[in-house]
């Protein structure tokens, strides 16, 4: 049954509107994903897959921040690639992630490893929450700062 369902969403991913980032990740592994026996999507892991959580890039586009700066390291562009990859705010949380997933956090590769191992899913996965609950922390404590920019503060 899954595999049907499976071929179902293959065939309508064929030409997405939106969510590129995540489907280039899981569209080559669709199957695998969605028969995949380990590893449920938890709020933070899926801000990651989806780009849309406490990012630069994101929060710009969709106008809770000026710019798309990473808050935590000033690189010109926060992403969910650089807060998985590159941003050396997350470093420690890095290390056990990268030795699961052979060194390599380019999206699709994580994806896959996920998919092939309930280790490798749960490193993912704890790595997410950790970075995401630190990253919606900080975020909170620029919207409660009466001197930010109106647009940070809560509405």
């Amino acid at each position: 049954m899954a595999d049907n369902y499976g071929w179902k969403w293959q065939e309508r991913l064929e030409e997405p509107r939106s969510g590129h980032w995540t489907i280039r990740a899981i569209r080559p592994i669709l199957i695998e994903w969605a028969d995949r026996s380990c590893g449920g999507v938890s709020f933070h892991l899926a801000q990651v897959l989806s780009g849309h959580g406490c990012f630069g890039k994101y929060l710009c586009r969709v106008g809770r921040e000026t710019t798309a700066v990473c808050h935590q390291c000033g690189c010109a562009e926060d992403t969910a690639q650089h807060t998985l990859q590159a941003c050396p705010a997350w470093k420690e949380q890095r290390s056990s992630l990268t030795a699961m997933v052979e060194n390599d956090l380019f999206l699709p590769t994580v994806v896959r490893a996920m998919v092939g191992s309930e280790t490798a899913w749960s490193a993912v996965a704890s790595f997410c929450t950790d970075v995401m609950w630190r990253k919606e922390a900080a975020e909170r404590e620029r919207e409660e700062d009466p001197s930010s920019h109106p647009m940070h503060r809560k509405r």
